[in-house]
């Protein structure tokens, strides 16, 4: 039953908690036990602010976002959403004790900022930091042997050399110089400074502390929390007495207003979230199996007229990304199907978008690299070190096709060469058909290239620039639909061990070791315990590149 919104009202919007595109059932189960983390739906987010502007009861949103578990992406389209919010007429107020850079660019919507007197923020620019490990595989004798296409297809760089390639080096640079640009606009816009006063507070950390912060403009205030709340008071048009009457985010969103009762029609969203990996798949990896189920499902379902799929995803297994692109393009052929791109859809992940009658991106999306690679581990070297050798018996030359106590010989290199330049030319040939442009065309932008939304759409690889909303939006216009309900895919539901690992004390151990590990190294011993006898042709990002 709907919970009552009291008048006079403000939300409480604690955005330091994780949020994903889909939260998964088995999370849902944690959470309710109390044995595992909160964690938000992004669009239920995005609604719940929208439906707390139509409400004449809240009045303004009580903020909170020092370090937001959240991209980029995700963080503009919020942010646009509280925008739409104080174009209301109402308010957004923040306090924090420390803002990390993407906690400030959120609270600069804000109608005031206050900090902590012992609190501080960072506002530096953008950063990113790339590991190399040739230098440490020539020492120890692990060895990653890889063959790749494309100048720019960098997620194998680590493994060849020391340092970073100037081709890498510029595409990394053009991407974090993009993502500030956009960044620093929207503060510009909201604080009232030019681009040359941020540009001098960044270079000069002029805001490193609270007082300093307040000097530059930054923020409003440095006050106690304590006196925060007579802030928020004061606001409501309450006197200091009085008590504060709060919304949680829970009471604007499921059945309680995101439901329009009566309405038959539906939108289907498909959360395509996490890295493509040839296998069943889950909320949490893109897989063939259940995807496939959740496009049939949604091609099926009478009342579903329109598909919206939603990325998230760096890209991984070439094979996956293809099976699923088919089944995407046969889909299209009974219902409109429009793309949305969230913090990652690059390499794999754009495979799958291409297949779209429309894709929407936002600025911050990182996309593009379409390019190949393919990896296998080499231990030839740390296992003669510790007395291991490996003689092999074969009937015919490349018999033993690939070991990791054998570097790959020429027979075998030039077949993954030749795998990957099929790949590669399947590749462009999707897109230049998804696009409308010519291969010659596609060649130019890709090599495995990242790009931005912004740059995506210079560069004819997107349509629009905007979140879910213009991608349901759009959906909605291509079926004809004035009013409509969202239904979401896949549908996954836990067996019993999934409940019973959670319960167990040792059940998750192992993942919890391995999340200790950068990602390149968990990379790696991922790929020398696979059992496959064979390379891994795949559409995957750069290792991981944080912008921080």
């Amino acid at each position: 039953m709907p919970v009552e919104i009291k008048a006079n009202s403000i939300l409480e919007l604690d955005l330091d908690i994780p949020m994903y595109d889909n939260v998964g059932a088995t999370q849902e189960f944690e959470e309710a036990l109390g044995l595992g983390e909160e964690a938000l739906k992004f669009y239920d987010v995005v609604s719940a602010i929208r439906k707390a502007a139509a409400d004449e009861n809240i009045k303004g949103i009580d903020l909170k976002c020092q370090f937001p578990l959240m991209g980029w992406s995700q963080a503009q389209t919020i942010r646009k959403a509280l925008n739409e919010f104080k174009a209301a007429g109402k308010f957004i107020y923040t306090y924090g004790d420390y803002f990390g850079q993407k906690g400030y660019y959120l609270a600069s919507v804000s109608d005031s900022i206050f900090v902590h007197p012992m609190g501080g923020m960072d506002f530096k620019g953008l950063a990113a930091e790339v590991l190399y490990y040739k230098d440490f595989q020539e020492k120890y004798g692990f060895k990653m042997e890889v063959v790749r296409h494309g100048k720019y297809k960098s997620a194998v760089e680590p493994y060849l050399e020391s340092e970073m390639s100037e081709n890498n080096r510029t595409q990394i640079s053009s991407l974090l110089e993009s993502v500030w640009g956009q960044v620093s606009k929207d503060i510009q816009a909201s604080r009232n400074l030019s681009e040359a006063a941020l540009d001098a507070i960044a270079n000069n950390l002029s805001a490193s502390l609270p007082e300093k912060a307040k000097e530059v403009q930054l923020i409003d205030d440095v006050i106690y929390e304590s006196d925060y709340e007579n802030k928020l008071k004061a606001a409501l048009g309450l006197a200091e007495d009085e008590k504060i009457k709060t919304t949680a985010l829970k009471q604007l969103t499921g059945k309680n207003g995101l439901y329009k009762k009566g309405v038959r029609e539906r939108i289907a969203v498909i959360y395509a979230q996490g890295p493509v990996l040839y296998s069943e798949g889950s909320e949490n990896v893109i897989g063939q199996d259940v995807f496939l189920e959740a496009i049939d499902e949604a091609v099926k379902n009478r009342r579903v007229k329109a598909i919206v799929l939603r990325i998230d995803s760096p890209g991984g297994s070439a094979l996956t990304s293809d099976i699923i692109w088919n089944a995407l393009v046969k889909a299209k052929e009974e219902k409109p199907l429009v793309v949305s791109m969230g913090n990652v859809a690059a390499s794999g992940g754009y495979y799958l978008a291409v297949a779209g009658d429309e894709i929407y991106a936002t600025d911050m999306t990182i996309t593009g690299s379409i390019g190949v690679f393919a990896t296998v581990p080499n231990i030839k070297g740390f296992s003669e070190d510790i007395g291991i050798n490996a003689s092999h018996v074969k009937t015919h030359d490349n018999a033993l096709g690939y070991s990791v106590f054998k570097a790959p010989e020429g027979h075998f290199r030039a077949t993954i060469k030749e795998g990957i330049e099929h790949v590669y030319d399947t590749f462009k040939q999707r897109v230049a058909s998804g696009r409308n442009m010519t291969v010659e065309e596609v060649e130019a932008i890709a090599q495995g290239r990242v790009w931005t939304g912004e740059q995506a759409l210079q560069n004819g690889l997107v349509d629009g620039l905007g979140g879910m909303d213009q991608a349901i939006e759009a959906a909605a216009r291509l079926a004809e639909l004035e009013e409509y309900n969202l239904i979401s895919y896949p549908k996954i539901e836990p067996e019993l061990e999934d409940f019973l690992s959670v319960m167990g004390p040792f059940g998750a151990i192992d993942e919890v070791l391995m999340e200790q590990y950068p990602e390149e190294i968990r990379a790696f011993l991922t790929t020398l315990s696979t059992e496959a006898n064979r390379p891994n042709l795949e559409l995957r990002l750069p290792y991981s590149v944080e912008i921080k």
